[in-house]
């Protein structure tokens, strides 16, 4: 029998293994559609010690898998949970950054509230990190995949990455459930854009090449709190737009000096064109994006901000004619405003709408020209869009929109 001393010794040999094994495991939660196929893929991978498939992001607590089905659609009042999978791996058998390469070409991180046909806020792609150095790879890895993935012609990454608050494990009958069921759904999401060599550097950003927006913040700073909540986060343009600290930007060719934040900085092929310090509302920042991407001698911003009209059966116009199924979105915000399914063909020379989608435009009252009309107006981004007047077929209303300030998704890749 071993004497105290012998025992202390033993005991505290066993304590230091153990706190060293502790320090190798680490946690992450990805979100990349349906969990069933997410779990199963990440369990697979050596390095991971356990997959386990629940909710995670939202904001009300214990969810579960009928909560989150009714919460898919937007809800002003509820931030739902998506559907993720719990990630306990040991750093030194897979790292962080591979780990994390694998859960971006695993699925399509530009398709928004969806994956695939699975559609719904649920189904979100997300990155809830459990520490900084995960953070940084997480905002490393994504600007490199969006080089990749813009240049395989997919547009902006529109994942979730945040500070994981709490993770809710699913239901029991979806825990290993591809394994209990091994002919069930599991699709493959994943766009075939791989990473290379390329390194990474978890503590700076670089031009992306093209029309860029790039947001100066600081720590504690409560305007670049406020404009993310209210502009930012909010965002759907076609323009990539990335938030960083000054110090982090690498490359960039800057006219201004930073003297505050946030700085809004309008950049073409890594030079700046315009930057705007301190805080902008949502109508002001998308009137900057729009001179930005339309130019303010175009017709484009003319119609938007000026107020101007198309000519009749205009260039974008005729473009639009031949348009397959699909919706129209706003050129500035990416807000989809017209859906092809209540479009009809006026004659007048112009788009028509038997409406607008739900919630996307406001109306008001247009006197001018000697004219008593009602202006259709972006909701989001305050664009001057046309009128609405009575005179449809079956007395309904007419939607008579300018084609300028517009932009066409096909069905299949609406980013919900």
């Amino acid at each position: 029998m071993p004497n105290l001393k012998t025992t202390l010794i033993i005991l505290g040999l066993s304590l230091t293994l153990t706190a060293g094994l502790q320090a190798k495991t680490q946690t992450i939660v990805f979100g990349a559609g349906c969990f069933w196929g997410v779990e199963k893929y990440f369990d697979h991978l050596d390095g991971v010690k356990s997959a386990r498939s629940g909710y995670a992001g939202g904001n009300y607590e214990n969810p579960s898998y009928k909560k989150v089905l009714k919460y898919r659609n937007n809800n002003k009042k509820v931030v739902n949970h998506t559907e993720a999978v719990e990630v306990v791996y040991d750093d030194t058998k897979i790292s962080t950054e591979k780990l994390i390469k694998s859960f971006w070409e695993l699925h399509d991180p530009t398709q928004g509230n969806r994956q695939g046909n699975d559609r719904g806020n649920n189904y979100r792609s997300a990155l809830y990190y459990t520490n900084e150095t995960q953070h940084k790879i997480a905002l490393a890895t994504k600007e490199l995949y969006q080089k990749l993935l813009k240049k395989a012609g997919y547009g902006t990454v529109t994942t979730e990455i945040k500070a994981l608050k709490k993770f809710y494990p699913a239901e029991a009958y979806h825990q290993n459930y591809l394994a209990k069921n091994p002919f069930g759904y599991c699709p493959n999401h994943a766009t075939g854009v791989k990473f290379g060599n390329e390194k990474i550097n978890i503590t700076s950003i670089s031009p992306l090449g093209g029309k860029e927006i790039v947001v100066i913040d600081a720590e504690h700073c409560r305007f670049c709190e406020k404009f993310k909540a209210k502009v930012t986060d909010h965002y759907k343009g076609t323009i990539p737009l990335r938030t960083a600290h000054q110090e982090a930007l690498k490359g960039f060719k800057l006219k201004s000096k930073i003297q505050g934040t946030p700085t809004i900085i309008f950049i073409e092929d890594g030079k700046e064109v315009e930057a705007y310090t301190g805080y902008m509302d949502e109508k002001t920042f998308y009137k900057a994006v729009g001179a930005f991407k339309l130019g303010k001698e175009s017709e484009g911003y003319d119609v938007a901000f000026k107020k101007k009209t198309d000519g009749r059966f205009c260039k974008q116009y005729e473009q639009f004619k031949h348009t397959g199924d699909g919706v129209f979105v706003d050129k500035i915000s990416g807000e989809i405003l017209f859906d092809t399914r209540d479009r009809f063909n006026s004659g007048s020379g112009w788009l028509s709408f038997f409406k607008s989608v739900k919630g996307s435009t406001m109306e008001k009252k247009d006197n001018t020209l000697g004219m008593k009309r009602v202006e259709i107006i972006a909701k989001r981004s305050g664009a001057h869009l046309g009128h609405v007047f009575n005179d449809a077929p079956g007395g309904k209303q007419r939607f008579c929109i300018n084609a300028t300030v517009l932009e066409f998704v096909p069905r299949e890749k609406i980013k919900k």
